[in-house]
């Protein structure tokens, strides 16, 4: 992963949160967040909440006395998320997910939707995770599944390669699509000192009013744009033109469906101190 991976500032988090949650992340948030309360959890945090689509699904969901921090370590997400969510009950912080600014033991539930791929160290991401965790408590989060059964990005992906040969920008597939191993998902929990995984591959399809609300939420919201603007030619909306056109000779013009899989893992604190 390159720094640029990270980097959702200037106009990306609100072309974010406008066009590629409403296609790719809202439905899978909804997922995340009926999972968590059917927990009735009495403290919740959320890790890289983005521009907070767990957040909205979620918050309506906890009971009144239930403690919700939202945090990301990107500020324009965060604020990005928290102009979208008037709830003064919760508590925003800006926080590193590979040192949390948390007490041991401070939550029962933690929650990330889209983020573990985006861990400079997932092992110890996820130690950070466990120790802010109760004894039994859970860490339920998603991650993309295999980027050619990811429609709309698999397109994208492959328009990119046939518009850069030699040195494709290939954020999709580094990135957001670079954890898609349900192995790789539980031996890196295990390494880290989660005691039991549950890891589900949940498919669903998702939905743009037409082929250039996708092509133009991807490459203007998110760091694709970035390395699309660091090579300089072709420029950006000739590439969005050609991510578009991709995907209507797909799916044909007006509104387009595609299908999705994320795998989704819930993990568990063990309830005793390991034996050394």
């Amino acid at each position: 992963m390159t720094n640029i991976d990270t980097d959702f500032s200037g106009s990306i988090p609100e072309i974010y949160d406008s066009h590629l949650v409403p296609i790719l992340f809202e439905g899978y948030a909804n997922d995340l967040a009926d999972r968590v309360a059917r927990t009735d959890p009495t403290a919740v945090l959320e890790v890289a909440a983005g521009s907070g689509a767990v957040t909205r699904a979620l918050a309506p969901r906890l009971n009144d006395r239930c403690r919700y921090v939202v945090s990301d370590l990107n500020s324009a997400m965060l604020k990005c998320a928290r102009q979208h969510h008037k709830d003064k009950k919760l508590e925003w912080r800006e926080a590193n997910a590979m040192s949390l600014p948390f007490e041991d033991k401070s939550f029962d539930t933690v929650v990330c939707q889209f983020g573990v791929m985006f861990f400079p160290d997932r092992i110890k991401g996820f130690s950070e995770i466990l120790r802010v965790l109760r004894p039994g408590g859970q860490f339920i989060f998603n991650s993309w599944g295999p980027l050619d059964m990811n429609d709309f990005s698999h397109v994208a992906v492959e328009t990119l390669i046939k518009l850069y040969p030699e040195d494709p920008p290939l954020f999709l597939a580094r990135t957001p699509f670079g954890y898609a191993e349900a192995s790789q998902i539980q031996a890196d929990l295990t390494a880290a000192g989660f005691e039991v995984v549950r890891i589900e591959s949940v498919e669903m399809q998702s939905h743009a009013a037409t082929a250039d609300d996708f092509a133009f939420g991807q490459t203007h919201g998110s760091p694709l744009r970035l390395e699309i603007e660091a090579r300089g030619e072709p420029p950006l909306a000739h590439v969005r033109a050609a991510i578009q056109d991709a995907l209507v000779a797909r799916f044909g013009c007006g509104e387009i469906t595609g299908r999705m899989i994320a795998l989704v893992t819930e993990a568990i604190a063990p309830r005793r101190p390991s034996k050394s």
